[in-house]
């Protein structure tokens, strides 16, 4: 065997364990630490078929956005867990139901799985078809060449959502003691100073 096939089996394994006990967890803490281990793996696996870019990808937005948010906010918030294990047992047959249904038609599709006619595969894992460009310089000349102005579209349109998410929610308390900048920088001294001229034995 192989060290590229043991690696293969190594992450197969440790994603598959990793989903599994992220589900069956009764700890949230370990669920998700175990959905990290499930990404990690994930990644391990592009990066044994060639795809590092998504690998990157997979590493630093989900694990180093998504599940430490899911990390701090298991941590942080005060969930009555019972209750909600309650509510989950409630729906248990119909979540079974909708299961069975998900394999069967993945079965059914991967089934009937057949190569379009004209289609070459690659030499390499890390190769595009038809071509000897490794996959992340022929998605990065895609990316900022011919798609470079849609790119930068979603990236606005993005921004605009994240702003717009902020100022929805934004709520300002009147109750709650604020920092005011511009009043600490025009401030003057000579105002906001008094000096007393207190003799001895004199209290204030």
């Amino acid at each position: 065997m192989s060290a590229q096939i043991f690696a293969f089996y190594l992450f197969a394994v440790s994603c598959v364990a990793g989903g599994l006990f992220t589900v069956i967890a009764r700890n949230p803490v370990h669920s998700v630490l175990w959905l990290i281990l499930s990404f990690l793996s994930a990644a391990g696996l592009f990066v044994l078929l060639g795809a590092e870019f998504v690998a990157m990808l997979l590493i630093i937005v989900y694990v180093g956005a998504v599940a430490v948010l899911f990390l701090f906010v298991v941590m942080m918030l005060d969930v009555d867990f019972a209750e909600l294990k309650a509510e989950m047992a409630r729906y248990l047959p119909l979540a079974l139901l909708i299961g069975v249904v998900i394999l069967m038609q993945l079965a059914m599709a991967f089934g009937v799985w057949e190569t379009a006619e004209g289609v070459t595969l690659a030499d390499r894992p890390d190769a595009i078809a038809g071509g000897g460009d490794h996959n992340t310089d022929a998605l990065g000349r895609i990316l900022y060449d011919k798609y470079f102005l849609l790119f930068q579209l979603s990236g606005l349109i993005l921004l605009v959502a994240m702003v717009g998410a902020i100022v929805l929610t934004l709520r300002h308390r009147d109750y709650v003691k604020r920092q005011d900048v511009l009043a600490q920088m025009y401030r003057d001294p000579a105002e906001a100073m008094e000096l007393k001229d207190i003799k001895p034995g004199q209290g204030l």
